[in-house]
């Protein structure tokens, strides 16, 4: 098979003879004589695109054929129009070319090795084996757009066996019998690659590193090429612009204005924990002065709607302080059904987690604890009284004894 990508990146459409149709599992995987579709591999992903009506959405090599995948079965055998998704193959084009200066520059810069390359749908990652600060990155990162406008040519060369011996590369060869192919990007990097790339450093347009993290022995950068990279940046912008708008500030000061307001919030929110924990100790001992009483002990039971799960168990809590007191709440939120079983720390006649798991089954729902505590939530809103009620007559068989 004449592999046209090769000879031509820029080619969008070719006829060709199909071959061969071998259908697998209701999917058609088509062979040409000739192809402009890169099958995937070395890292980048498979073009797609048309044999006349048939969309192609992966190619792939097997033992030297290479077969475009259609779930639609061709119908014309001869002269078959091809169509190639260019704004896809261009975006692999600049992802793939983009690793290459980055890694490169990674190399030239602090002697980092890349060890890993993926080229995802969204996402765009390279592993390098040594740890840099930020500000190291930031030049690595500025050297690469520096080698992007410079406008360096990107060769393809097939050397022989002893014109490889003298070139200067910078990863191991693949074993193979057949001839390497090689990407030379002026004097910054020469190595095997089987992709395809545009034939300048300037097409790539831009490279942005996003962010990076630890990742085994070295880092994990994240990246963006080309249209990518312009588009990340346009909705980062407007978002900020977004921002800006709800903030009622310019960009240079949204910064202070979310730090100033994030320290009303955590003034706020402290001052609101302690109102709550203040109405919460009146309203204890209203339930206490109205609870039910079996023999010494306060039964203190009720249901809420709609209310903080995190304030009935601060009440709960405050209650079981209290010597002789067991609680038994329940809280229906939307669709779910909350209990809160507690009792005093000198209570030891009633196990609040297993009396909480025997009610939960009449809320279809799920939960544990402890001798003291217990919490558990279910979908059955409707027997939330009835399994408060269940736990109140267990309770009361028990102390009745």
């Amino acid at each position: 098979m004449q592999k046209l990508f090769y000879e031509n990146v820029y080619q969008k459409e070719f006829t060709a003879e199909i071959i061969s149709v071998i259908e697998k599992e209701n999917m058609f995987h088509i062979e040409l004589s000739q192809t402009c579709f890169y099958p995937e591999g070395g890292g980048q992903p498979s073009d797609t695109g048309f044999i006349e009506d048939c969309p192609i959405s992966l190619v792939y090599e097997h033992d030297a054929h290479i077969y475009h995948v259609s779930p639609k079965k061709p119908i014309k055998i001869h002269k078959a129009k091809c169509l190639l998704d260019w704004e896809k193959r261009f975006d692999s084009m600049q992802q793939h070319l983009g690793q290459h200066i980055l890694s490169a520059c990674f190399l030239e810069k602090f002697g980092c090795h890349t060890i890993g390359f993926h080229l995802g749908e969204d996402t765009l990652t390279i592993d390098i084996d040594c740890f840099l600060e930020s500000s190291q990155i930031q030049k690595v990162e500025l050297f690469a757009n520096e080698i992007l406008f410079a406008n360096i040519p990107v060769e393809t060369l097939y050397p022989s066996k002893s014109e490889l011996k003298k070139l200067p590369l910078k990863k191991l060869l693949p074993q193979t019998s057949e001839k390497i192919r090689l990407i030379k990007i002026g004097d910054l990097d020469i190595n095997p690659c089987c992709g395809t790339h545009p034939a300048s450093t300037l097409e790539v347009q831009m490279i942005k590193i996003l962010k990076w993290e630890k990742y085994k022995s070295g880092m994990r950068i994240y990246f963006l090429c080309g249209k990518r990279a312009t588009y990340d940046y346009f909705s980062k912008d407007n978002f900020a612009l977004s921002l800006c708008s709800v903030l009622k500030c310019s960009e240079k000061d949204a910064l202070l204005k979310i730090e100033k307001l994030t320290q009303d919030f955590n003034k706020l929110s402290t001052e609101n924990k302690k109102l709550k924990s203040q109405v919460a100790d009146y309203e204890v001992q209203d339930l206490l002065n109205t609870s039910e009483k079996i023999k010494h002990v306060h039964i203190v039971k009720s249901i809420y709607s709609d209310v903080d799960l995190k304030y009935i168990t601060l009440l709960a809590s405050k209650l079981t302080q209290t010597k002789d007191v067991i609680t038994l709440f329940g809280v229906k939120n939307e669709a779910t059904a909350h209990l809160i079983f507690m009792c005093s720390k000198d209570f030891k006649k009633v196990h609040m987690g297993n009396l909480l798991k025997d009610a939960l089954t009449l809320v279809d729902g799920k939960g544990g604890g402890s001798f003291f505590s217990a919490q558990g939530g279910g979908k059955d809103t409707a027997n939330l009284s009835s399994a408060i009620d269940y736990a109140f007559m267990k309770i009361n068989q028990t102390l009745s004894k």
